[in-house]
């Protein structure tokens, strides 16, 4: 018997055990209603996960059942909508994760005058790790007070809070030398002992932004010479992911740089991007 169909054999009384019951037919509501929200292709596979996620919902909200509170979900566009994709996105990040990409980020930098203003985009910013890693990278490659600036987005606004307060913990700073970490972050002392915060010459450069990839209402007036979009066109199937791109074009400078993920390929898109570096792509 296959997962679905051992699933659709529970009926309605879902898996016994569980606080709340969960069927088949209540994941297929949340597959369709994050799908459409927000472009994230749920996989049969990830049953537990959203129930898990989901069930921490229902007890705030005070539903009684997944149905009640996907009904009550769709009835509305308050701010449970947030919440709802707060819960069902994946945030893993770390400091220079992917380091040779930032060792192509530093390079394409001195290939410009002094002069020139870089506009670069971190379009999923998570906790804050991957944004503060490329102005770190920006700062050492251009010098101090560059002409540079960092829109820095994520669809969870959970996240992104903690990105814009700059507090982890030190053993959080694996792939942060020695240098950076005096140069770029303050070690807590007293109560807040273990904790490091990034300074706010480090932070200055970066606007954070709540920006939904798969809505047309990008704020973005100027193109962007560097956009990272690490890790997320693996939450969407094809076409979604073909449109994203064809957007992430539109906003940059020709010759521009776009890296990915070291699980994303988009040679079928070479109309609009060339393969550039492993797993970076120039815009055409």
């Amino acid at each position: 018997m296959n997962a679905r169909a051992s699933m659709d054999s529970l009926g309605d009384a879902g898996i016994q055990g569980r606080e709340f019951a969960w069927t088949s037919a209540d994941f297929d509501r949340v597959q369709d209603l994050i799908y459409r929200r927000a472009g994230i292709s749920l996989h049969d596979g990830k049953h537990a996960m959203v129930y898990s996620r989901l069930s921490r919902r229902l007890r705030e909200t005070g539903h009684q059942s997944f149905k009640e509170y996907l009904s009550w979900l769709e009835s509305t566009d308050g701010d449970e909508w947030q919440e709802f994709v707060n819960a069902l996105t994946t945030n893993l990040t770390s400091f220079f994760r992917e380091h040779h990409h930032f060792q192509i980020f530093a390079e394409h930098l001195k290939s410009k005058p002094a002069s020139h203003h870089w506009k670069v985009w971190c379009s999923a910013a998570s906790t804050g790790e991957e944004p503060y890693s490329i102005v770190m990278t920006a700062l050492e490659a251009l010098g101090s007070r560059p002409q540079f600036s960092l829109a820095a987005s994520d669809i969870d606004s959970k996240v992104l809070a903690t990105a814009a307060n700059g507090v982890y913990k030190a053993e959080s700073l694996k792939g942060v030398s020695q240098a950076q970490m005096q140069a770029f972050f303050m070690r807590g002392k007293g109560a807040n002992q273990g904790m490091v915060r990034v300074k706010p010459e480090l932070r200055q450069y970066i606007e954070f932004l709540i920006i939904n990839l798969i809505k047309d209402d990008w704020p973005f007036r100027e193109p962007f010479d560097v956009v990272f979009c690490r890790n997320v066109m693996i939450y969407f199937d094809a076409e979604t992911q073909r449109r994203v791109l064809e957007r992430i074009h539109r906003v940059m400078k020709p010759g521009g740089i776009l890296f990915v993920g070291h699980a994303e390929n988009f040679s079928d898109s070479r109309d609009l991007f060339v393969l550039k570096g492993k797993t970076a792509y120039e815009r055409r």
